[in-house]
This record gives C-alpha cells, structure tokens and sequence, in this order.
C-alpha cells in the first residue's frame, strides 16, 4: 500500500534533476582534465547483470596518452553514472551492457546500450 502522503512521481523527478545537474558538473571538470590531456575521444565499455556492474575498460585516443588511473576511474564512474540514468536498472537480472564513446572536441557523448532479456513461449495442452 502506498503512502497518499508522499508523491512519488514527483520525488523521481527530483532526483533525477539532481543525477542531471550532478552529470553536468562531473562532464565539465572532466573534459577541462581531458582537453588538458590533449586527449580528443575516450571510450567506456561498461557491463551490468545480477545485480551488480562495473566498467570494463577505458580508452583513449590518441592512444599513445598516457591517463593517470585516477582519473580513468572517474571516467569510469561517470560512464556508468550517465549509463544508469538513461537505463536505470539496467544492472539487475540479466542485466545490460554498452559503450559510452565521447568526442572531446566537439563535447558530444554517444551511448550505445543494450539490454538483455529472458523471452519465454509457453503452452499448456490437456487431454489430448
């Protein structure tokens, strides 16, 4: 039973406002850091199923820059952080997986997700 106290549609609103805004403020310390690099495109791979995710891998071009580990971490989190927001819940059962591909230059973010499923045919035959 629900609390008609509480309006829920309005608190998901809320926090995703603030996952927005929180987005926005991650997105440009990073690209400052990235550009500094001279890194011009980073690509996330990121993985979800049984509850629980990570990242798999952080790239950069060009590949020969070297990317300190705490800030391939960050990166990491804020793929996973930007993945989540489109498809939360993607994480849990069979879970999803994907590729966050983001152009420094032109600070444009591609997300190429996919989400897995279990798809059932049943049929239920008596006396034959």
């Amino acid at each position: 039973m629900t609390n008609p106290q509480i309006d829920y549609a309005a608190m998901a609103a809320q926090w995703r406002a603030e996952r927005e805004t929180t987005l926005k403020a991650t997105r440009a310390e990073l690209i400052a850091q990235l550009r500094a690099l001279g890194i011009s495109e980073v690509t996330a791979e990121y993985e979800g199923y049984g509850d629980s995710g990570n990242v798999e891998n952080v790239k950069v071009q060009p590949a020969e820059v070297r990317l300190p580990e705490a800030l391939a971490t960050e990166i990491g989190d804020f793929a996973w952080s930007l993945a989540y927001h489109h498809h939360p819940g993607f994480e849990n059962n069979e879970g999803g997986y994907g590729t966050l591909t983001w152009d420094i230059a032109l600070d444009s973010i591609t997300l190429d997700h996919a989400d897995r499923y279990v798809e059932c045919s049943h049929s239920y035959v008596e006396g034959l």
